[in-house]
């Protein structure tokens, strides 16, 4: 049997061997751990307002009604916060190995989350459906974006949204996403990216519209050096940057 046009067997490969690594914040995936904060205030944010949900506090049970899949889950990092939000939540990786962390620390978290080795070609050939999709660092580690990003649309429901998150295909991105997180940093193992592979924002739109689906929102995710963490900047896509898209054609 072929593998799905999406997956990449040598990221695959790659990622599964810092399995161990998910939940270590200082570990060979830190730059997920940094990102993760800002990554969540998007999705708390941009859902809640799509769904006229009021948000309450960082405890609230927010997304309590909703069902979100998670492709490209990898340990867990955003499945287990919107789990604890309410959400019922499932988590897609093509990873075994990655699956198996996810599992492993939900249990010891007390958390249910539906957890899955799959790829999403293969999992949308199932009748469910997700009011939230998330697709987020993974788009530039796929062969196909065009076919993961059908698969995903086809897994949402008409009134859903669909969050993602990637790098933009820039001079800034390759000297701070690759030399510096790479080589000066160490925030990810070097080779982890390929500037080639990076999706500037008029491309991931291309390939949503091919989907069926409209770019509703993009907002950059930027490095504060001085306090070390990310934040949300408006017309900051340079680098690292966060989208919601929607069902349908633009209104």
């Amino acid at each position: 049997m072929r593998p799905a046009a999406s997956i990449d067997k040598d990221e695959i490969a790659r990622f599964s061997g810092h399995a161990q690594d998910w939940w270590n914040p200082q570990g060979a995936l830190r730059s997920l751990h940094k990102l993760n904060p800002t990554r969540l205030d998007y999705i708390r944010d941009t859902v809640s307002q799509h769904f006229g949900k009021p948000l309450g506090d960082a405890n609230a049970k927010t997304f309590k009604g909703l069902s979100i899949l998670d492709i490209g889950c990898g340990g867990g990092l955003l499945c287990e916060p919107m789990a604890r939000w309410g959400a019922k939540v499932t988590g897609l990786d093509a990873s075994a190995q990655a699956i198996a962390a996810a599992k492993a620390h939900a249990v010891h978290a007390g958390l249910k989350i539906n957890y899955r080795q799959d790829s999403a070609e293969d999992f949308s050939r199932g009748a469910q459906k997700f009011d939230v999709v998330t697709v987020l660092e993974i788009l530039e580690h796929v062969a196909d974006i065009g076919s993961l990003l059908r698969s995903a649309a086809s897994m949402l429901k008409p009134d859903g949204i669909m969050i993602l998150s990637t790098v933009n295909r820039t001079t800034k991105s390759f000297l701070l996403g690759i030399v510096a997180a790479e080589y000066i940093l160490r925030w990810v193992p070097s080779g982890t990216h390929d500037w080639n592979r990076f999706i500037r924002p008029s491309e991931l739109a291309a390939h949503l519209q091919k989907a069926g689906m409209t770019l509703a929102d993009i907002t950059g995710m930027v490095y504060d050096p001085l306090n070390n963490t990310f934040f949300l900047g408006q017309g900051t896509v340079n680098v690292n940057y966060l989208a919601a898209a929607v069902k349908g054609p633009a209104k």
